[in-house]
């Protein structure tokens, strides 16, 4: 155990002591923040700063129908052409005019034809001018075709009848109250967390790995094994590297949380589902069982994934070497994001429950189910199987490792590795 302590504590001092740790665990949660809210941010910059379009109206139609019931906002200035303006003539007049967006052109058949409608723009084409434009035009051409009918406010009834079918979602659990929950926020709950957990393992995974060929090209391997057994160098390589990304979630997730306790109330009251969404927050018992299965599928899924890393790094003498068997390993990590497309789905489907059971995916898949609310023994026998099977799992590469770190200048092939594992 004291030799384990110290490789743990080396591999542990030599990372977070790095200048590269230190930026990166700082600029993440920056980063994120800033894909966050960065784009709203400039969005409503350049709206609020956007000037009126102004934009001259070819009406075709008899009596200039449309043209005359063009509403102008602060965005967006119509200005209606005489009767039989040409294309021409607008052109001559409008088309190098520095404060004229564009012409406006419409058909004459555009009521029955609602594609008969062209923008000539006299510079940039802008999207939101194009929008604005279309939802105007198709407001009225509604209302034209709907008086055809000639039914006596009919547009009254119309919106009385034109309804938005809301649900809301009550939680039943025995013996207790129900509580309104959120199927919309925990699909994207779940779906991030799950995420978040691929990352890590795909990050944190890589720098087992390349650790171990480090060490390893640089012969520091040789002689550490000549002082510890090969499990416990293995053992101390994957638990300090956890170590570290241990430390720097806990420190990203302070940030998070602080961002959160600031901008969450903003969020749910915009979102229309304040009391729905700020009430899972204060759900003592909801948040306390997210953290701690989260904490216990990060640690289980590194640990399962970087016992791999870790025996396939002492078995090559190279990344380039690593590379047939990291694709190996990539891919139930890969099919687990497939997977959580339909889970989120459904997160009660045979599917969502038997990926949620095998090792290899069930870190990602079954986070995305919790935040939906799942039955507890289903959480437990997935975190039994999930860490026994590490425990197999950290067995086996620890068979690799002994004799992988010992050889160089070969590369190793899968019949290989299964005779190493043989080997007494």
């Amino acid at each position: 155990m004291n030799r384990l302590g110290l490789i743990v504590e080396r591999e542990f001092l030599e990372r977070v002591r790095k200048k590269s740790f230190i930026l990166v665990t700082i600029l993440i949660p920056i980063l994120i923040a800033l894909s966050l809210i960065g784009p709203t941010f400039f969005m409503n910059a350049v709206d609020s700063k956007a000037k009126t379009e102004r934009i001259v109206v070819i009406d075709n139609t008899p009596g200039q129908i449309i043209g005359k019931r063009l509403p102008s906002d602060s965005r967006v200035e119509f200005q209606l052409l005489p009767e039989n303006t040409t294309v021409e003539e607008a052109r001559q007049k409008f088309g190098y005019e520095v404060y004229c967006f564009g012409i406006l052109v419409i058909g004459e058949d555009i009521i029955d034809n609602p594609g008969n409608l062209t923008l000539i723009n006299n510079g940039a084409s802008s999207l939101s001018v194009e929008d604005a434009i279309r939802e105007r035009i198709q407001g009225i051409i509604r209302t034209e075709r709907l008086n055809r009918y000639d039914v006596e406010n009919i547009n009254s009834i119309l919106a009385d009848a034109n309804v938005h079918a809301g649900i809301q979602t009550l939680k039943n659990e025995q013996n207790q109250e129900m509580k309104s929950s959120s199927t919309g926020g925990s699909v994207a709950l779940g779906f991030i967390i799950a995420f978040f957990i691929y990352m890590i393992i795909i990050i944190y995974g890589q720098m087992v790995l390349q650790s171990v060929i480090d060490e390893k090209q640089t012969r520091v391997l040789d002689v550490l094994i000549t002082s510890c057994k090969p499990f416990e160098l293995m053992m101390g390589k994957v638990l300090g590297i956890a170590l570290v990304a241990m430390l720097q979630i806990l420190i990203w997730g302070g940030i998070i949380m602080l961002l959160v306790a600031f901008a969450l109330p903003a969020i749910a009251a915009s979102s229309g589902n304040a009391e729905i969404l700020l009430g899972s927050i204060a759900d003592v018992h909801y948040i306390g069982t997210l953290v701690i299965t989260t904490i216990l599928y990060i640690i289980g899924g590194f640990l399962f994934y970087a016992s791999m890393y870790a025996a396939i790094g002492s078995a090559v003498d190279t990344p380039q070497d690593a590379a047939q068997f990291n694709s190996v390993i990539m891919l139930p990590i890969i099919i687990a994001i497939y997977v959580l497309m339909a889970v989120i789905k459904n997160p009660g489907s045979d599917v969502a429950f038997w990926f949620s059971m095998i090792p290899f995916t069930s870190p990602m898949v079954m986070m995305a189910r919790i935040p939906a609310g799942i039955p507890t023994w289903e959480i437990v026998v997935s975190l039994a199987v999930l860490y026994v099977s590490f425990v197999i799992l950290i067995w086996l590469a620890s068979r690799i490792f002994r004799i992988g770190v010992f050889m160089h200048g070969k590369k190793p092939t899968w019949k290989d590795l299964g005779q190493w594992i043989k080997m007494k």
